[in-house]
């Protein structure tokens, strides 16, 4: 990982290095205006490096959009792979390299492990500070048909290189930086007191949560602060890499059939549920809470209840909806939402145990 302001400057020496001299830039067309992707382009084409710009990423991109990239690696004979962009572009790319390299579909690789080929080398640059899929191996791509997230993952999908500069992040808009910042702090949290948690995983997920809790606000009072955007990208990275090495929990499974039913933004969802996911594991997890938050947040209450109302208030500074209610979800579909997201893996590694039922508690706790 090659972190610092105006380390974009490195892409292409970096790109070199890992072998690549035909590159696929995946990117999202809307960071345009800002010009992110241009100087990608010409930092690589500096660098002696042939560039082929693949710009069809979506929010949450599905197989179509996967499908579409590969088709354009294809056609330019690739051999490199560089992702600019937020998590959809980092996914997207992924997807594109298990694809290209390994054929079929998305839906054949959902799960871990199933790529048989070697895949192509990539480089990562997040220009938001939130999924930390630049320190996962997994591309989260979703199926046309169910509209749910397929988690696909390999560790030959992981980056080669990965650059965090936080320069980048300063052309987020406020309703961005948002959403991004409290997915990565969910990160922190739930990779922290998840079944699969370790010394590795505890260890990241901590430093996460130091950097990522005392700077969410700030970058959105004050925008142009770059040392507190960059401590959110090394944050969000923290965060990436816990979940590499261990797994999430009930939020994010209860989030994405808001997604998938309503199109609420990932972020929007998850904001509103960690409160009272946090309040839901308490009763098995207090001692991790405590941990987590350290002494600076104490002042005697329950550790759950800090971290839900701390949670809760980030939630408000970044003027985010505090209910599924004011998301425009109903309560008659709450019993089918519950359903689907008992179905989501990442639900079984949740430190308290649950059921359809729990499920149903939780989603009517933040309703």
């Amino acid at each position: 990982m090659t972190f610092g302001p105006g380390a974009l400057a490195r892409l292409g020496e970096l790109a070199r290095a890992v072998g690549g001299t035909r590159v696929l830039l995946v990117t999202d067309p809307g960071l345009e205006h800002v010009g992110h992707p241009q100087r990608a382009e010409s930092v690589l084409r500096e660098a002696g490096l042939e560039v082929f710009l693949f710009d069809g990423v979506k929010e949450n991109p599905t197989e179509r959009e996967v499908a579409e990239g590969v088709v354009c690696a294809r056609s330019h004979a690739i051999d490199c792979i560089v992702a600019v962009g937020g998590g959809s572009s980092m996914d997207c790319a992924k997807g594109i390299n298990f694809v290209f390299t390994n054929g079929g579909r998305m839906a054949d690789y959902k799960g871990h492990g199933r790529a048989t080929k070697p895949m192509l080398p990539s480089v990562g640059v997040p220009t938001t500070a939130g999924t930390g899929s630049e320190a996962q191996s997994y591309a989260l791509i979703t199926d046309e048909r169910t509209h749910m997230k397929m988690a696909c993952g390999d560790k030959k999908a992981a980056f080669r290189a990965t650059i965090l500069d936080p320069e980048l992040t300063l052309s987020q808009p406020r309703g961005v930086t948002a959403v991004t910042g409290i997915d990565a702090f969910a990160h922190a949290v739930e990779s922290f007191v998840c079944t699969k948690r370790n010394p590795i995983s505890s260890m990241c997920a901590k430093a996460a949560f130091g950097h990522l809790e005392p700077n969410f606000a700030t970058v959105l009072r004050e925008p142009r602060n770059l040392d507190a955007r960059a401590a959110m990208q090394i944050g969000a990275h923290f965060a990436g890499m816990a979940i590499e090495s261990a797994m999430l929990g009930i939020c994010h499974s209860c989030a994405n059939p808001l997604t998938a039913h309503y199109g609420i933004t990932h972020g929007v969802a998850i904001g509103v549920l960690l409160p009272h996911v946090v309040r839901f594991n308490a009763p098995v997890v207090e001692k991790l809470y405590e941990e987590l938050i350290g002494a600076r947040m104490h002042n005697g209450q329950p550790a759950s209840e800090l971290l839900a109302a701390r949670a809760a208030e980030l939630c408000a500074a970044a003027r985010l909806p505090g209910t599924l209610r004011e998301c425009g979800v109903s309560a008659s579909i709450l019993p089918l939402l519950a359903e689907e997201a008992n179905a989501q893996w990442t639900a079984r590694f949740n430190p308290r145990p649950v059921t359809e039922a729990d499920l149903l508690a939780v989603y009517r706790a933040a309703w």
